[in-house]
């Protein structure tokens, strides 16, 4: 039989020291390039999700309201970046599409800051444990 979860190598009948380090945490921060690359990794997943988020409302805007490619880009990168509408919809599709579109960039644009920020608040998360572990 082996270890079961959460003893960390205590004998049977014996608590497990609370000080003991988990296995599942490195002694050490990860190398800079191994961070880099995770950095790099989100940074590419956040700006395909932006990328694909124009695309889809510049079609969206085309498709519905009939604005020109450069008016309908337009719209759906201020509407992404927060900055809120330019043009008022006239139709009732294109109005409901540019509600739905509007909360589907709010999130959007939080996922897309996620994911560009989660290594770096998972590196400085990670030096706090360590030193806290280090003044025990």
């Amino acid at each position: 039989m082996g270890v079961k979860p959460g003893r960390r190598g205590a004998k049977a009948g014996e608590m497990p020291d609370p000080r003991a380090a988990p296995r599942h945490f490195a002694e050490t921060l990860a190398p800079s390039d191994v961070f880099y690359t995770r950095f790099r990794r989100g940074a590419t997943y956040a700006l395909a999700l932006v990328a694909a988020t124009l695309a889809i409302g510049t079609i969206g805007y085309r498709a519905f309201e009939h604005m020109t490619w450069l008016d309908a880009f337009h719209q759906s990168a201020l509407l992404l970046s927060g900055m809120g509408p330019v043009v008022d919809m006239k139709s009732i599709g294109g109005k409901i599409f540019d509600s739905v579109y509007a909360l589907f960039c709010g999130v959007i644009l939080l996922a897309s800051t996620g994911l560009m920020f989660a290594p770096v608040i998972h590196r400085i998360l990670h030096r706090f444990h360590l030193e806290d572990a280090a003044d025990r």
